[in-house]
């Protein structure tokens, strides 16, 4: 799995709920960049059904090792985490986070039972949030003086890339590009103020 190639990811949140012989499962999915992203979603999923049965998480992130990761959450080892993941590695989507939250109805759904309702829950909340295909991208900045700040304005607003600006002693563009558009970007921005450009990765 390489870092450059263009990935699956979902478009936005999505949640879905059905029930199950009386209990209620809830799918939450969205997207997240960072380690640190999918744990806050946890988090924010418990904090806002503290009372549930469970609150089943699993995440895939683009991070450098690659990480996935599930808990089962005091269901029956192999019966929830392992499923849930399992719906995101077959649809081969990255940069997400699920969490199902079940609400026991009385009833006892066995290993099968409760693994097939917690990658339905993942799997109908996907469809509900969309996916979309993404560039990976990365982040560097560009230091120069005000003389050269137009010029680097310029060629960033024309090759449509993201950037923000911070004007003090000098100008500071923080910029965000394809990662396969990165080091021609560089170049050109070198060129275009004579190396005075200070790029920093």
């Amino acid at each position: 799995m390489s870092q450059r190639e263009p990935y699956r990811t979902v478009a936005g949140r999505g949640e879905a709920r059905f029930e199950v012989r009386g209990s209620e499962f809830l799918g939450h999915v969205a997207p997240a960049r960072t380690v640190e992203a999918a744990e806050e979603f946890v988090a924010e999923i418990r904090g806002e059904y503290p009372d549930a049965t469970h609150n089943v998480p699993a995440y895939r992130v683009r991070a450098d090792p690659f990480r996935e990761w599930a808990s089962d959450d005091g269901e029956p080892s192999g019966s929830a985490g392992d499923p849930a993941l399992n719906v995101l590695q077959q649809e081969e989507i990255e940069n997400v986070v699920a969490v199902v939250t079940r609400y026991y109805g009385g009833t006892n759904l066995g290993v099968g039972g409760l693994a097939r309702s917690y990658s339905r829950a993942v799997k109908d909340g996907l469809d509900a949030a969309g996916t979309t295909t993404e560039r990976p991208h990365e982040t560097f900045s560009v230091v120069v003086d005000y003389d050269d700040s137009g010029t680097v304005r310029g060629i960033l607003e024309s090759e449509g890339v993201e950037f923000d600006a911070d004007y003090t002693e000098r100008v500071a563009f923080d910029v965000r590009v394809p990662v396969d558009e990165g080091n021609a970007l560089r170049d050109r921005l070198r060129s275009a103020t004579s190396g005075r450009a200070e790029i920093d990765r």
